[in-house]
């Protein structure tokens, strides 16, 4: 099964954010990777969009939800702070989806960090998740 793991587009400096951190937006340079994230990822087929239910996360993966015309679905198990496990839960039904998530649960599941809005193209087998290709953040 094949899904996109990505990391949240640029929301800034967490420290410099005033407020519920679950809250910071993303900030102009974000605004702008998301929406070329679109087109990357519309060109790739993908069918669906899952993401964390902060709002930096899901305002990256908005403009790709609403040109495939689907509902962004939010999933607390690839909020900050989630388990590898969650994280891979949350993944395992969704067969050509997009999830959204933070740069901590992409080192949980990956093993290694991506910049912010950077993807990884994940094969899911039985538990295990291997990355079948790398794309750059816009």
């Amino acid at each position: 099964m094949i899904v996109v793991l990505l990391r949240h587009a640029a929301a800034g400096d967490r420290h410099e954010w005033d407020g519920d951190d679950s809250l910071r937006p993303l900030d102009e340079r974000g605004r702008r990777q998301a929406e070329a994230l679109r087109e990357r990822l519309l060109a790739r087929g993908v069918t669906g969009v899952v993401s964390s239910p902060y709002t930096r996360c899901a305002e990256t993966v908005a403009p790709l939800a609403t040109a495939l015309g689907v509902e962004l679905e939010l999933d607390d198990r690839l909020a900050e702070g989630a388990t590898r496990g969650d994280a891979l839960a949350a993944l395992s039904s969704r067969e050509g989806f997009v999830a959204c998530t933070h740069g901590d649960v992409v080192e949980t599941v990956l093993g290694r960090s991506l910049k912010k809005g950077a993807a990884a193209v994940l094969e899911l087998d039985g538990g295990e998740a291997s990355i079948v290709e790398t794309l750059k953040a816009p």
